[in-house]
């Protein structure tokens, strides 16, 4: 679908909202790559770790709710 030539030049509140913000902060892309470095770029983990840590890994009873009566 080609949308008319009025409507080319289109930029929504939102857009404009984000363009703002970071022309306030320029460094809130920075911070943005720095949380997700530490929350989510992980480096990989050896087979042995892996196996390791699912070896020492306590197994979770079927309701975790339920007293152990």
């Amino acid at each position: 679908m080609k949308l008319p030539a009025k409507h080319m030049n289109y930029v929504s509140d939102h857009t404009l909202f984000i363009a703002e913000l970071k022309a306030k902060n320029p460094g809130i892309e920075e911070g943005q790559r720095a949380g997700r470095a530490l929350l989510w770029d992980k480096p990989p983990v050896s087979l042995d770790e892996q196996n390791r840590q699912m070896a020492s890994a306590v197994k979770q009873q079927a309701y975790v709710y339920q007293n152990k009566n």
